[in-house]
């Protein structure tokens, strides 16, 4: 049997190294947040080769005086906390004492260091965990670490880094996070000499969330802000339109520290379920100031995940705070035919350019700048040289050609002209009227061009009962969907998702008012269970109970459906029942159960009108007023639109009326 011995320390602080030094991010990760923790209003973070060969975090901070420089690189040495009870407490983002140590264990380090009432700064050498050099260096107020050569002594763990580009990808990731979540601090971020990041500093979350994420999610953001005695939540929601296949984009934060929690997360997916199709995942940027009290930090090393006192009170929080901004939001998507932005895409040359025309187009104006470009009539020009000389810009207007021109119509134009004159007067005959006029007339007004935008909630709402009289029923296309006009904008219905839209809200509405009904089988649907099964049924025996099911045990492993919801009564099948019990899971919420909800959107999907299939302009004015009766009638239960609109100005541009 081998020999129990006591490691040295060596062994020790690179087994501990181990735990917290993962990659080059981790020990970004370290430093930054120390800097933070630091009071610094301003920090530089510098890699190079992915942060292998080379680390740098600068920040104006507060310093380490110079007698307590090597104590910070000693285990388990921190200005944190003071004792166990602090634990429970702690506000800062660092707290263990390990960071220092583990990073210093396996790479060179250099520190430099000044406090505000030192005279000079602080110069620290240490290379795996050995000291070299303590010396006085003149230096600005704050504090530099240098990181040199991660992992050189230990070969075997810098085999299992990924690639320079990889490892850089990680640390400017982890950089934004941190950015994110302290907008009141400047984050400046170097990768090989090339500035990737930099925020001001100036507390305005939005503003980074632009210079992260870019445009489109900052002009499709909903803010969120609930204030409660122990809780309180900030921040941005994205609309569904920018949804992602992944949770990369749920961003939350608590007291300042960038966590995951399943709590949090399932409150948001939960909220974001009736607008959202599924496997989709929503984009948040929620700040969370809780009670240090009621949260237990010392979970993780990584400080990645905490605990909850009260988990249900959170998620309860954070679900009506993230249903409360998108209720009462009119989110319906408006397609486009043309891409606006190629109306002023960039040639190689840098200059905007216009649209190609169209070839009739081109030769309408090839004969109309050969026509105005007369400079003058050698006879008095005729009623139709009249006409055509209001309908034909000069040719300065096609030589600028800065602003589109709206098309007039040629009736309108007629009509004036060939108005009968109630004078028998010479001077006012048809054959004097064209003189009167001047040989050119003022350009019209420039038209400003409209933009196109999502309908607003106070932008006469479609769905606001007053609107309903103005509606326009046109008809059905494809015998699935009907388009409807209303304010300059078409608006198309799918009749499948907003049958089951509708037909989910009845059952919904039966559980909250217990108004259900229940339909009698006979015979019964017999249902064998296996153990699993049979404990999840009675687990949530209830919910079904609730729902109008009659469900009773038929001895052993069987149970008999005698009675099903009414409004579900053609749809209810075996294999549906079944699918709903393999949809329970133990971890279901009992104040929310999250199969109930989905299994029911299955059930109404079943349920409702498929397309193709006719409906009557009677059929369609009942489910459309149905359909926008509800209090969110933009998406079906699995998260498809029901409605999507086009604009006129689409259409007037796809048939050249707006040039």
């Amino acid at each position: 049997m081998p020999n129990i011995t006591v490691l040295d320390q060596n062994t020790i602080n690179k087994i501990a190294a181990g735990e917290v030094i993962e990659r080059p991010a981790s020990v970004v990760k370290e430093l930054l947040e120390n800097a933070i923790d630091a009071k610094a209003t301003a920090v530089t973070v510098e890699i190079k080769e992915g942060g292998t060969s080379f680390i740098r975090v600068t920040d104006n901070g507060c310093g380490i005086p110079k007698e307590e420089v090597p104590l910070a690189f000693l285990r388990h040495s921190t200005s944190k906390i003071k004792s166990v009870e602090d634990l429970f407490t702690v506000s800062s983002l660092g707290f263990r004492g390990e960071a220092l140590a583990s990073i210093a264990s396996v790479s060179q380090v250099e520190l430099i260091t000044k406090t505000s009432i030192g005279l000079t700064g602080t110069r620290y050498q240490i290379d795996g965990g050995e000291e070299k050099t303590l010396e006085e260096i003149g230096a600005p107020e704050g504090t530099t670490f240098i990181a040199r050569n991660l992992f050189f002594n230990t070969p075997a763990r810098k085999k299992f880094l990924k690639t320079p580009m990889t490892e850089g990808a990680h640390v400017a990731e982890l950089v934004e996070k941190l950015a994110l979540s302290h907008p009141e601090v400047s984050i400046r971020f170097i990768q090989n000499n090339q500035n990737k990041l930099h925020t001001s500093g100036n507390h305005n979350l939005k503003d980074i969330v632009y210079t992260v994420f870019g445009r489109e999610i900052a002009s499709n953001l909903l803010e969120v802000s609930v204030k409660k005695p122990d809780i309180s939540v900030e921040g941005y929601i994205g609309k569904p339109v920018i949804a992602r296949g992944n949770r990369n984009y749920e961003n939350y934060f608590i007291n300042g520290r960038y966590i995951k929690s399943t709590v949090i997360c399932r409150a948001i997916e939960e909220a974001y379920k009736p607008f959202m199709m599924q496997h989709k995942y929503p984009f948040t940027m929620l700040h969370f100031t809780i009670d240090p009290e009621t949260l237990d930090v010392n979970v993780h090393p990584t400080k990645m995940e905490l605990r909850f006192r009260d988990g249900e009170m959170v998620y309860h929080m954070v679900y009506q705070a993230v249903a409360s901004a998108l209720a009462h939001k009119e989110l319906i998507p408006e397609v486009e035919l043309v891409k606006r932005t190629e109306d002023s895409r960039l040639s190689m040359s840098g200059k905007k350019h216009e649209p190609a025309p169209e070839p009739f187009e081109k030769n309408r104006l090839m004969a109309m700048q050969q026509q105005s470009a007369a400079k003058e009539y050698t006879t008095p020009p005729t009623i139709t040289e009249g006409f055509q000389k209001r309908l034909i810009p000069s040719p300065s207007q096609f030589s600028q050609n800065i602003q589109p021109e709206i098309v007039r119509e040629p009736d309108e134009l007629s009509a004036n002209w060939l108005k009968p004159q109630a004078s028998t007067n010479k001077a006012n005959s048809l054959e004097a009227l064209p003189e009167a006029l001047p040989e050119t007339l003022p350009e019209p007004p420039i038209q400003p061009e409209e933009k196109p935008k999502q309908m607003d909630l106070f932008d006469g709402k479609l769905l606001e009962p007053k609107a309903r009289s103005m509606h326009k029923l046109i008809g059905q296309l494809f015998d699935t969907y009907w388009l409807v006009e209303f304010n300059e904008q078409l608006y198309i219905i799918d009749q499948h998702a907003a049958h089951e839209k509708v037909l989910y809200e009845k059952t919904m509405a039966t559980l909250k008012t217990r108004e259900y009904t229940s339909q009698l089988i006979n015979p019964p649907i017999i249902l064998t269970l296996n153990r699993n099964e049979e404990v999840l049924l009675n687990q949530h025996l209830k919910y079904f109970t609730e729902m109008g099911f009659e469900i009773e045990p038929f001895g052993g492993r069987e149970y008999a459906v005698r009675g099903v919801p009414a409004n579900l009564f053609s749809i209810a099948k075996k294999e549906l029942l079944i699918e709903m019990i393999d949809g329970l899971s133990e971890d279901t919420a009992v104040s929310n159960p999250d199969v109930i909800y989905e299994k029911i959107a299955s059930m109404s999907c079943k349920g409702a009108v498929k397309g193709n299939n006719r409906l009557s302009f009677a059929e369609a004015n009942e489910l459309i007023d149905q359909l926008l009766g509800l209090e969110n009638p933009y998406a079906c239960p699995h998260g498809r639109p029901t409605i999507i609109s086009m604009s006129k100005y689409e259409l007037e541009k796809k048939f050249k009326r707006i040039v």
